[in-house]
Order: structure tokens, then C-alpha cells, then sequence
């Protein structure tokens, strides 16, 4: 005859150490890492320039140009700082702009390095929010990542069962 069980088990009493699983391979997880790490650099650096590019324009009132006509005297200008508000370059390259928009499509790229390497991990979602605050929050992408890298390197080190087989 067989035994009835209780709907609900008892926990048994040993510390049996949770299996972890990846969501991929080693040589997955650390081309995302990789990517992840490239990514973290370059958009910490670019926040850095933007934060400089801001604080020219709201507390000096100028912004970077590159060629054009200096608005004042007529004559060419170079490379270097003008009035923002009335332009003080007409014709000139906005670098100042520049560094806006392509900090903000770095981002873009920097949030799907951020997706592939936390979903490769199976992370839980905290760690996502702050993958993802290290593009928005100057300087904090490169404590970031060097702790990230750290936790993926030590992650597989102690679980090498953990990646999918194919």
C-alpha cells in the first residue's frame, strides 16, 4: 500500500547548498562580461564629458565649437569655447550637442550590455537597477564594473556545472 505524503514537505535539516544554473555558456557569459566592461568604460567617460559640457554651458554660459564664423567680429573661427545664448559661432560644429546625443545612444547600447550580462547571470532585478544607474550617475560605472566583474569571475569560478549545455 502506498503512504499518503503531506502536501507540504518538511525542509530537511541538511544545508544543502542552492544549485545555481546560468541562462548560457561560460564563453557567453564572458563575451557579455567583456562587452559589459567596454561599454562600462566608455559611457562612465563619455557621463564625465557631459557633466564637463554641462556645467560650461549652465554656469559659464558656453558651449565647444569647431569651425564656423565668430557672430562678433566676422572673422573664422577655430576650435574652442563660445557664448551659447546669443550663439556666439555661427555656422560651426556643436560639439557640445554632440557629446549629448552620443552619450545618450551610448546609454542605449550600455543598457542592452547591462540586459545580456544580468539575464546570461540570472540575477535578480536590484542588480539590473543598478547596472543600469552606473550610466547615469558620474563615476559610479567604474565601481560598478569592477565589483560586477569581480562577482561574474567569482561566480564561475565556484559553479562550473552552473552554464547550459547544449
Amino acid at each position: 500500500m502506498i503512504e499518503p505524503k503531506p502536501a507540504i514537505q518538511p525542509e530537511q535539516s541538511g544545508n544543502k547548498p542552492k544549485k545555481r544554473r546560468f541562462g548560457g555558456t561560460e564563453a557567453q557569459i564572458r563575451s557579455a562580461l567583456k562587452f559589459y566592461k567596454v561599454m562600462a568604460y566608455l559611457t562612465g567617460a563619455m557621463l564625465l564629458l557631459l557633466c564637463a559640457e554641462l556645467i560650461a554651458r549652465y554656469a559659464f554660459g558656453v558651449s565647444l565649437y569647431a569651425g564656423g564664423t565668430d557672430a562678433v567680429t566676422g572673422q573664422p573661427f577655430g576650435f574652442g569655447f563660445a557664448e551659447s545664448e546669443p550663439k556666439g559661432v555661427l555656422g560651426g560644429f556643436n560639439i557640445s550637442t554632440t557629446v549629448l546625443i552620443v552619450h545618450g545612444w551610448m546609454y542605449v547600447v550600455y543598457l542592452v550590455s547591462n540586459f545580456r550580462l544580468w539575464s546570461l547571470m540570472r540575477w535578480p532585478f536590484s542588480k539590473m537597477v543598478l547596472l543600469a544607474l552606473g550610466g547615469v550617475i558620474p563615476l559610479l560605472s567604474f565601481f560598478v564594473e569592477k565589483k560586477f566583474h569581480a562577482e561574474v569571475e567569482a561566480e564561475l569560478a565556484a559553479n562550473p556545472q552552473a552554464s547550459k549545455r547544449y
